[in-house]
């Protein structure tokens, strides 16, 4: 009844007519291409300005991930009390000033202001993207949800393969200020794409209920997190697999120069092999999900991660890494897609976002943590000790999930049935 779009059955062909899909969509093209091209130019300018000192490389990391443990819950309940799409519009335009304000402070001040650019938009990010959600839902017909998500991740697959190769091509050719120059641009132009969305519902100024409190629902999520055996095991398994993500994020560059021996830009190469492989087991997926259960897709996604990230760590030919690195992406979808059913197969409808901001936090505190020491870890042991950790601790989250075969679905009876 909400929904903005038709009320006759919808076909491809409305669902890219509707005004938001085209305006989210161009908007997204616009983050996207900003974003990676931020993620290189800065890791690249880092490595240039430190002589690749990894404490400073996994700095970078944590100014990326923090701000996602830190404010991911809180911006999403902001998300219900602000109109969605002045909040969207805003955190972008804030971003661009930020990007703006580094600028000038690389012109006349430290280059190490550069990670304060980072750490702005990281933040902003946290009340842009429920809101995005929460417009999806309100402009989208139910039927086309499904279509409007795969999009998405097929929009950052793909950028997953070019925005390595832009981000480095940028900074080599233009230097640092152009790329973060063309960051902002960016934001401006998201910003701009979505004023054209359409305008915010008054009922939505406050939907949430201006006397609830953060503090009080936060109880409420944990306390039913914490009554269901299904997500307090996938919160074990988050907050394992948390800390073997983290491990070795920040050292993918290191992995590159040191076990393979080649030029740092060369990590352009692994990131497009993950991107390629993502969008193909993404396929793969859609297939398997239809035979196999959330917890098999999850488990089967984390025993071939055991073993590529166990080989990848102690491969020294290029061929080796690139194939396991694309055995590490094509499996990607398949944790992905595990993660996201077994919550919502075993959450109510009206727990979702909260449950979601108690795991996801679980995961991004976890994965902040052993970033943070990744710095330290690296200058005290070997990248083959670093990455069989990160295979172990993978192996210990597969453990964990096992059980949970034999569990059924543990949604209350209150849940909507469709």
């Amino acid at each position: 009844m909400s929904q903005t779009v038709s009320n006759s059955a919808p076909t491809m062909r409305s669902f890219f007519a509707n005004r938001f899909v085209q305006s989210i969509m161009l908007s997204g093209l616009f983050l996207q291409i900003g974003i990676w091209i931020r993620n290189f130019a800065i890791l690249l300018y880092v490595t240039d300005m430190t002589n690749n000192d990894p404490y400073s490389v996994s700095l970078i990391s944590v100014a990326e991930f923090a701000p996602i443990f830190i404010f991911s819950f809180i911006g999403g309940a902001f998300a219900d009390r602000w109109r969605p799409k002045l909040t969207m519009v805003w955190c972008d335009i804030l971003s661009a000033a930020s990007v703006f304000v580094i600028m000038v402070t690389l012109y006349y001040g430290s280059w190490k202001a550069i990670f304060f650019a980072t750490l702005v938009s990281s933040i902003l990010s946290q009340f842009s993207q429920p809101s995005g959600m929460k417009l999806f839902k309100v402009h989208v017909h139910e039927s086309q949800m499904q279509m409007g998500m795969s999009l998405f991740q097929s929009m950052m697959a793909i950028f997953m393969i070019l925005g390595p190769i832009m981000g480095t091509f940028v900074y080599y050719t233009f230097g640092i200020e152009v790329a973060i120059a063309i960051m902002g641009i960016c934001f401006v132009l998201s910003a701009l794409v979505l004023t054209f969305l359409p305008s915010d519902r008054k009922a939505e100024k406050g939907s949430a209920g201006p006397s609830t409190h953060i503090f009080a629902e936060m109880g409420e999520g944990f306390r039913y997190v914490l009554k269901n055996k299904m997500l307090v095991t996938l919160g074990g398994c988050f907050a394992v697999a948390g800390l073997a993500i983290g491990l070795i994020s920040p050292l993918g560059i290191f992995l590159v120069t040191e076990n393979l021996g080649l030029p740092k830009e060369n990590l352009q190469w692994f990131m497009a092999t993950n991107g390629v492989a993502m969008i193909i087991g993404g396929g793969l997926t859609m297939g398997f999900s239809k035979k196999m259960s959330s917890q098999g897709l999850l488990i089967l996604g984390m025993s071939v991660s055991v073993v590529a990230f166990a080989v990848i760590g102690m491969t020294h030919l290029l061929w080796v890494a690139l194939l396991m690195q694309f055995m590490s992406g094509l499996v990607m979808p398949a944790i992905q897609i595990g993660i996201n059913t077994m919550i919502l197969g075993n959450t109510e409808e009206s727990f979702v976002g909260r449950v979601n901001g108690i795991l996801n936090p679980l995961f991004m505190g976890a994965m902040v943590i052993t970033m943070s020491l990744a710095g330290s870890i690296k200058a005290s042991f070997s990248l083959e000790t670093i990455y069989l950790t990160c295979a172990a601790l993978f192996l210990i989250g597969v453990f964990i999930m096992v059980p949970s075969l034999k569990y059924k679905q543990n949604v209350v009876p209150q849940a909507s049935s469709e």
